[in-house]
């Protein structure tokens, strides 16, 4: 079916747009996004491969835990120390559980964490929090500060909704408000109000850290814990009371600064590699397929731009894995493109007009493209679902890649030749590679 003049110009319109908008997108300094209200930096995000960080192993203690229950705990591990790193606010982390010879270990690599002692402070503390009602039948005891109090209550840190920094309006010192969850203002009400007149002591981590008299019931579910803290201190204790306490005790038994220096020069290696193979490849369309091939290398330039583009807008965190997967994305954006022309080719060479050629060209190629690009979307969906880290990352660049070439050679490739077939360059079969003598229309 031909298409009218007035929606391929639209279209071609559309993709210069597009180039346009791709270009200050992959431009070094990016555009300056805070002129349209958002305060995010475009930039490409790189794994600790490249970027250097910090490398933290932790091993879980699983004496305690029945075998049948030790991965569930690991993963429960896992999804608390990867809160407790989203918290600090590390650009694309990775935790990842790791059973070996009967360890059980979880990996964490920071990209760009320089203070890794504090970082690991918060990662792997286990915060044990209790709250303990006077108890007037037992005796003091000087040398136990816990003497006086019932070690065993219904409220746990378990029952907390959440905490956050605030400050004595009094004194301007930090403290830390608690919000109970329904379960926990049912019992903190119930305590407070057995407690009338006498102190809770807040312990954390076996340390009471406030014992606060009750002046009254407090039924809103509501507490404050005051202590000598520091600004920082406060923060640190919030953020790991809102992440959670970790199932097992975890131990950390690796600590290591990883240098950028040897992924940066994998990563121009890698790199040169690619720019090399993209030569080679525009080399080969240009010089086999001659105008169309030129056509399909331009389409393969804005697919590259559209990468990067997206790399940074996603954001997608690349390692040396994932630029393995931007380079094998490549080639299957020019298999588009070869099964286009080699059906074009034939179309050509049964006598049809270059016009009819092209859309029939593409028409029947696109059931083989089709199922060539699910088929590498599916195995993509394998490699994420079942793998981890770099794998991942591989299997996420990968996926771009196959959506991104789909448009390439659909849309983008289809327009400049639809474009170009009705100009004078239509008129030089030998440009086409068609029979002399063949039909324009």
């Amino acid at each position: 079916m031909a298409t009218s003049i007035k929606r391929i110009r639209f279209a071609f319109a559309g993709i210069l747009l597009l180039a346009v908008l791709i270009g200050l997108a992959v431009w070094p300094s990016g555009p300056d996004l805070k002129l349209f209200g958002l305060d995010k930096q475009l930039k490409i995000h790189e794994g600790l491969d490249l970027e250097g960080g910090s490398h933290l192993v932790y091993q879980a203690d699983m004496s305690k835990v029945p075998k049948n229950e030790r991965t569930e705990r690991l993963d429960g591990v896992v999804d608390v120390i990867d809160r407790r790193v989203n918290a600090l606010g590390v650009s694309e982390p990775l935790v990842q559980a790791n059973q070996s010879a009967g360890k059980y270990r979880v990996i964490v690599e920071l990209p760009g964490v320089t203070d890794v002692e504090q970082a690991s402070k918060i990662i792997g503390a286990t915060v044990n929090m209790e709250f303990l009602e006077q108890d007037p039948k037992a005796k003091p005891d000087p040398t136990n500060p816990f003497s006086g109090y019932k070690r065993q209550t219904e409220l746990t840190g378990a029952d907390f909704k959440r905490a956050n920094v605030g400050f004595n309006p009094q004194t301007g010192e930090p403290e830390i408000n608690i919000t109970f969850d329904t379960a926990g203002t049912k019992e903190f009400a119930e305590m407070t109000r057995r407690s009338v007149g006498k102190p809770i002591a807040i312990v954390l981590d076996g340390a009471i850290i406030s014992a606060p008299r009750v002046s009254q019931e407090i039924g809103d579910g509501n507490a404050v814990i005051t202590g000598a803290f520091q600004v920082e201190e406060a923060k640190d204790l919030a953020l790991q009371l809102n992440a959670g306490a970790l199932p097992v005790p975890v131990e950390q038994v690796e600590q290591r600064t990883v240098g950028p220096t040897l992924g940066q020069d994998s990563v121009q290696k890698s790199l040169a590699a690619g720019l090399v193979g993209l030569i080679l490849v525009a080399a080969f369309m240009i010089l086999y397929y001659r105008l169309p091939g030129v056509l399909a290398v331009l389409a393969l330039l804005l697919y590259t731009g559209i990468m990067i583009a997206l790399f940074k807008l996603v954001p997608v965190t690349l390692t040396l894995a994932g630029i393995a997967g931007f380079i094998l994305s490549i080639g299957i954006a020019v298999d588009a493109n070869i099964l286009i022309f080699e059906r074009m080719r034939e179309e050509l060479r049964d006598g049809r007009s270059l016009p009819t050629a092209l859309e029939v060209g593409f028409s029947r190629a696109f059931t083989s493209i089709r199922d060539s690009n699910a088929a590498s979307l599916l195995m993509s969906a394998v490699l994420y679902a079942f793998g981890s880290g770099t794998i991942r990352g591989f299997a996420i660049v990968l996926a771009l890649g196959v959506a991104v070439s789909l448009f390439s050679a659909i849309t983008v490739t289809r327009t400049l030749m639809r474009l170009t077939v009705r100009t004078r360059l239509a008129e030089r079969p030998r440009l086409w590679d068609a029979p002399k003598g063949g039909k324009r229309a």
